[in-house]
């Protein structure tokens, strides 16, 4: 019994992945997820209450593997440069990835309190990651350096998002370049 609910919660959250990846926060209903799911809808109701619960326990799931993911990618560079790049550039791979998508259909709708808590959350750990790498490169305030890089990230995520004219490669490059270079030339 226990090991059916384990996998109805998790078809659950794979279906509401899909629905805020491919309609965005308005797509997410209980009707939606469970005609995705082919569970009746009063069903859905015993797995979670609301809306913003489901939210909550995707950003509990998801958070943590794309941030897993980023620290290894950085765990693999041997520089404080290399670090910094490896964060850009897998945050930046991971645009097109579902889990992602789904996090950025979260980000832009209207949340309540406690769901946008825990997505404040998990972008200060991502946040976190980078402090040391910065402050070994000589940053005098690594956190608030840590958190302007971030705002590189996330406005190359939301260009990659848009379709923009560029290629998402060039996005990539040209965001790591402002994160290890600057806006300069040099």
């Amino acid at each position: 019994m226990a090991e059916h609910r384990t996998m109805q919660r998790a078809a659950l959250l794979d279906a509401a992945r899909t629905l805020l990846s491919e309609g965005g926060t308005e797509a997410l209903t209980f009707p939606a997820l469970a005609e995705k799911t082919g569970l009746a809808r009063s069903s859905v109701y015993e797995y979670f209450r609301s809306r913003a619960a489901v939210v909550e326990e995707l950003c509990a799931v998801d958070f943590p593997v794309w941030a897993a993911e980023v620290e290894a990618a950085m765990a693999s560079a041997d520089t404080p440069s290399g670090k910094v790049e490896a964060y850009v550039r897998q945050q930046l791979a991971l645009v097109g990835d579902r889990r992602h998508r789904a996090v950025v259909a979260i980000s832009a709708g209207e949340l309540d309190a406690g769901a946008r808590e825990k997505i404040r959350a998990a972008h200060g750990g991502l946040i976190a990651m980078i402090v040391e790498a910065l402050g070994d490169l000589g940053h005098e305030q690594p956190r608030l350096a840590a958190m302007l890089l971030q705002g590189v990230v996330d406005a190359a995520v939301r260009r990659i998002e848009l379709g923009a004219a560029e290629d998402p490669d060039q996005i990539t490059e040209a965001a790591v370049a402002i994160s290890l270079r600057g806006v300069g030339r040099g």
